[in-house]
């Protein structure tokens, strides 16, 4: 960890063969890695202990796995390694208040819509298919019917009409942001 420090740290406090406090008062000698204790332990002093000694937040088991990546997203911007915009083009997505903006007019778009173009945005270039796209902004398996990612494609292709990207969709492939 020394030689190449991770971006953040899970840890849970109770290990099998020792301390995890103790583990983390030695990371703290020399990182300033965030650290995310997620345990079991949930008393008011418990946690405040942990923060304490060094945590720089605190999740009780069990937990919302989409609360815990948020709190990493988190911890991650404000170390400085996640922007709060991303940028391609003249698109802007700020990240922070869930709004995109093509040529800084903001493009109104529903929370679904906003995932959605998040996700290609990230994976510009690459074919997404419906299946796979789906299960990453909905949450679950989409079954046979694909309508709500078709809608969601269609309403972000006319919100980018002009931005210089467009969602092209390759038989058998899925969708793709791509530079017109």
């Amino acid at each position: 960890m020394k030689e190449s420090p991770p971006d953040a740290i899970v840890l849970d406090i109770l290990l099998p063969d020792g301390s995890g406090l103790d583990f983390m008062r030695e990371v703290r000698r020399y990182s300033n890695t965030p650290i995310l204790l997620l345990t079991g332990l949930k008393t008011p002093e418990d946690r405040v202990r942990g923060l304490r000694e060094g945590g720089d937040d605190y999740l009780i088991k069990p937990y919302d796995f989409v609360e815990l990546l948020a709190r990493i997203e988190a911890l991650l911007r404000r170390a400085g390694l996640v922007p709060d915009m991303l940028t391609i083009g003249a698109i802007k997505i700020d990240l922070t208040s869930r709004r995109a903006f093509s040529f800084d007019c903001d493009m109104l778009l529903k929370p679904k819509a906003f995932d959605v173009l998040l996700f290609l945005f990230r994976n510009e270039g690459t074919y997404t298919n419906a299946e796979t796209l789906y299960k990453k902004v909905w949450g679950q398996d989409m079954g046979r019917d694909d309508n709500a990612v078709k809608f969601q494609v269609s309403s972000l292709r006319k919100k980018l009409e002009g931005s210089g990207y467009t969602i092209n969709t390759q038989r058998g492939e899925g969708y793709s942001l791509e530079n017109e």
